[in-house]
């Protein structure tokens, strides 16, 4: 069973991360709030923990979760062989919206799942999030909700879906944009739009265009 903590006053705040970042640390689900919606976490580097994370989900391996860091410098530990156009985008909208499927560092040791040496990362723009971030480390995180249901925008609805495998949720007041992240992925010459989302392919040419870029979209 979970608890809930409120985040609105500082004092409610810091109660609140460190008992997720604890929680976390012990192996455990957290739902914590994003800028986009909110999300149920767990250690990274915890496999057990990550295949929890997609049980609860009803998920299976096939369907790795993202990753979420504190810092936009840590991404390079994670990732390899990013082209150049990758620091452009990630100074324009990070922390943001903004997922980026990188191949993933051949010395990490975890197991998000059936990855095919990809990493997907994120530095969210919610101080909640990121001050949870900044205890743990990286953190495997997927929308708050079961499988094939519409992601949580309030900390209730995450609960009420996934309340019996999580121990810890941080309720931060409804989700600031409400829509999930646009994923790219930039393991190619040019990035390639893998699910739009809250940034838009005109504010993503809009950074690229200066480097003689666009964005590949084949999702229409």
């Amino acid at each position: 069973m979970s608890t809930t903590y409120p985040t609105a006053s500082d004092d409610e705040r810091e109660t609140a991360i460190d008992a997720a970042a604890q929680a976390v640390q012990q192996g455990l689900l957290v739902v914590l709030p994003t800028d986009t919606v909110y999300g149920v976490g767990a250690d990274a580097f915890d496999h057990l923990a990550v295949k929890a994370l997609l049980d609860a989900k009803g998920r299976g391996r096939e369907m790795p979760p993202p990753v979420l860091i504190s810092s936009a410098t840590t991404l390079d530990a994670l990732a390899t062989g990013l082209p150049p156009y990758v620091a452009a985008l990630t100074e324009a909208f990070w922390p943001g919206p903004l997922t980026v499927v990188c191949t993933q560092q051949t010395s990490l040791t975890w197991d998000l799942g059936d990855t095919r040496g990809t990493v997907a990362v994120r530095m969210p723009d919610h101080e909640i999030a990121l001050a949870l971030l900044e205890r743990t480390g990286p953190m495997a995180v997927s929308s708050a909700n079961l499988s094939g249901l519409p992601a949580a925008t309030e900390a209730g609805e995450a609960e009420g879906m996934l309340g019996e495998s999580v121990a810890v949720v941080l309720d931060a007041g409804p989700s600031p944009q409400g829509e999930a992240s646009t994923i790219l992925d930039v393991r190619g010459e040019r990035p390639r739009m893998l699910r739009r989302g809250a940034l838009t392919v005109a504010a993503l040419d809009e950074v690229l265009e200066p480097l003689g870029l666009a964005v590949l979209d084949e999702t229409d």
